[in-house]
């Protein structure tokens, strides 16, 4: 890939979040932007996720606040809270529709973006990009049982970019653990999470 080429990143949080997880690693958001920085001129990186508003600490927050100062966009709503048809409480917070019309109005700055999901409803957007000249790139995972990203999403990408492939370049050292507990300051930097998972598990 050509340095001079501009890509921006869009992450779908969440799905990125369990990704990781199901591969048994956490994501070092340092060393993932550093990786990407290396692969063009980087001219954004968006982050995106819910966080529930009634709670008094939200576990995602120290993560959303290290990301906002150390190089990410971070776009993010609050979750509403609705009954199912069998009574069961649930949270909903879906950032997929943020998420593709920042996309489209980034599409003309940039040459490629880099979509972290596995979502195959971003198959659509992914396609309507590809129509403006974008490249696009879908980082996920088929190294789980069952598949984390979509066949029509997979199928639809320019590139499909294994997260468990990458992990060694932006997972954290599982050293970093014990560090983290020592200095409260540090949780975020290094920590892959998502609405109503903990930071330390």
């Amino acid at each position: 890939m050509p340095d001079q080429e501009s890509l921006a990143l869009f992450i779908d949080g969440a799905n990125l979040y369990a990704s990781a997880k199901a591969l048994g690693f956490d994501i070092d958001y340092k060393r993932l932007l550093r990786e990407f920085q290396g692969r063009g001129r980087l001219i954004r990186a968006y982050y995106y996720t819910a966080l529930v508003d009634d709670q008094e600490y939200s576990s995602i927050r120290p993560l959303v606040d290290w990301l906002d100062y150390n190089g990410y966009s971070v776009v993010t709503k609050p979750t509403k809270e609705f009954v199912d048809a069998a009574g069961r409480r649930k949270v909903k917070g879906n950032m997929d529709i943020e998420l593709a019309v920042m996309a489209m109005e980034l599409a003309p700055h940039v040459d490629q973006i880099v979509l972290f999901s596995g979502d195959g409803d971003f198959r659509f957007l992914v396609e309507a990009l590809q129509r403006r000249g974008v490249r696009v790139s879908v980082v996920s995972t088929v190294a789980t049982q069952p598949p984390m990203v979509a066949d029509e999403l997979r199928r639809q990408a320019d590139e499909f970019l294994d997260l468990a492939q990458l992990s060694q370049r932006i997972g954290r050292d599982p050293s970093e653990r014990a560090n983290r507990a020592v200095d409260p300051r540090r949780p975020a930097a290094g920590v892959a999470a998502a609405p109503g998972a903990p930071v330390d598990e």
